[in-house]
């Protein structure tokens, strides 16, 4: 496993460099601005390698389904300061007898000029402004959560090429071998110191790795398009994905993470949206206390040339609609909150152990790969491939061997992305970083070499 940077797939790390906080909960910081504005200073897609920071930068910036959720919270803000507002006055003029013919010029004519306005009583507009508050924070929630999956499938897609791209090169590695087996067995038959057999063998071995190789081609660009598509790109610019797997997170106990499970943006969105409930209730108990509406103007009497001040009060009278039912909506919709709740936190603490259980087995597959089958199948094929030459094996067992070798290379090579999906899954759950240390065999004498 060859690489020239050494870098973390992990969503958590965009978490860190990003830091912001919601107003909706100040002890969790997940991500990058609440209004999802692009980063000052973010380059276009390189055209050489690029990092995970660099397709973090370029998701958070350019994910059409992240500024979507962005918007939404610009929108709820909007809606804050519409609750606020007062209602606006009304102006009415009004004319009596006024085409009536029968009366005489100075006849009983009368215009009226007057002004209301609406006053709302039992808090509707604090009300209001609190339910709006509460749904701008549940936007911001939303948007924090969404940011968290875009950087998840991010950090899986990066794992995705970077896995590819050795994928190809141990295919492309195989190719070649194949081809000198191919080329050594033809000289030797040329020679007649072997049977054609062994040629024929041999050539099919070699067309079943061209195959392979066209096959890992084909998954390396395939996983290219993914990953560019997060940033809205169909055509790839980048021609490499700078990153080194065998650098991963140790696993960090799983009592912490089921802790942690409980500061996620995906459940802290839930004492928002009760929060929400709540002021919904207080709304519709405001609905129930009648507005008055107070009236003043002039009215002008041409018979008598003369005018008079006019006030009045309109009160509705709360007989048959006193918002019974809004309210008891209101309250069993919080209910709802409440029981979906826990059920959100059910779900992701199931979400976290099958994810734990899945990367406990993958670091147990990684060890046992490193520390005894790779270096068990190197071992057989280097004695095969010496006993062929003294004459002691055939072609065949040096085939075996050397599939055997590659396909425990390349089963490494998988289980080493599968626990990089295994991280960023996990890190989408509880939402940050799994550990800030990292485990890594760097330092030590790399069987896959």
């Amino acid at each position: 496993m060859k690489s020239r940077v050494t870098t973390r797939f992990a969503a958590a790390i965009v978490v860190s460099l990003f830091a912001v906080q919601p107003a909706a909960a100040a002890s969790w910081q997940p991500g990058s601005a609440r209004s999802g504005a692009p980063a000052q200073g973010v380059a276009a897609e390189p055209e050489s390698q690029i990092t995970l920071r660099e397709a973090f930068a370029l998701a958070l910036t350019r994910n059409r389904e992240l500024s979507a959720f962005s918007h939404e919270v610009r929108a709820a803000e909007a809606a804050v300061l519409q609750a606020g507002v007062l209602p606006n006055p009304a102006l009415e003029l009004a004319g009596e007898n006024l085409a009536n013919s029968r009366l005489r010029d100075d006849g009983d004519r009368a215009a009226t000029l007057q002004i209301g306005q609406l006053v709302e009583l039992g808090g509707k507009r604090a009300a209001r402004v609190r339910l709006a508050e509460a749904g701008r924070d549940l936007a911001s929630w939303d948007y924090e959560a969404k940011r968290i999956d875009v950087l998840s499938r991010v950090s899986r897609s990066f794992a995705d090429v970077v896995a590819a791209q050795q994928g190809q090169a141990l295919a492309e590695e195989l190719l070649n071998l194949a081809q000198q087996a191919t080329d050594a067995v033809s000289k030797r038959v040329r020679a007649g110191r072997v049977s054609p057999i062994e040629e024929t063998r041999a050539r099919l071995a070699l067309s079943g790795s061209q195959i392979e190789a066209e096959q890992a081609r084909r998954q390396l660009a395939q996983a290219r398009v993914q990953l560019a598509s997060l940033w809205e790109n169909p055509t790839p610019r980048f021609k490499a994905a700078a990153g080194d797997l065998e650098q991963f997170p140790a696993l960090p106990d799983y009592a912490q993470l089921a802790k942690r499970v409980r500061s996620s943006p995906d459940l802290l969105r839930w004492n928002t949206e009760i929060l929400r409930r709540r002021a919904g209730i207080d709304a519709e108990k405001a609905k129930a206390v009648p507005d008055i509406t107070v009236s003043a103007g002039v009215r002008r009497f041409s018979q008598f040339d003369d005018h008079a001040f006019l006030v009045g009060v309109s009160i509705p009278i709360p007989i048959f609609d006193q918002n019974r039912g809004g309210i008891r909506e209101a309250s069993r919709r919080l209910d709802r909150a409440m029981d979906e709740q826990q059920g959100a936190e059910s779900r992701l603490l199931a979400e976290l152990a099958q994810a734990y259980e899945r990367l406990s087995a993958l670091h147990s597959e990684i060890e046992t790969l490193r520390t005894s089958v790779l270096p068990g199948t190197r071992s057989a094929y280097d004695g095969t491939t010496r006993g062929y030459e003294l004459g002691r094996f055939g072609l065949i067992d040096v085939l075996d061997a050397q599939r055997a070798l590659f396909q425990a290379r390349i089963q490494y090579l998988r289980a080493l992305a599968e626990y990089h999906r295994g991280v960023a899954d996990i890190e989408r759950v509880i939402g940050g970083a799994l550990d800030d240390r990292t485990q890594s065999v760097t330092g030590q004498e790399r069987t896959s070499k």
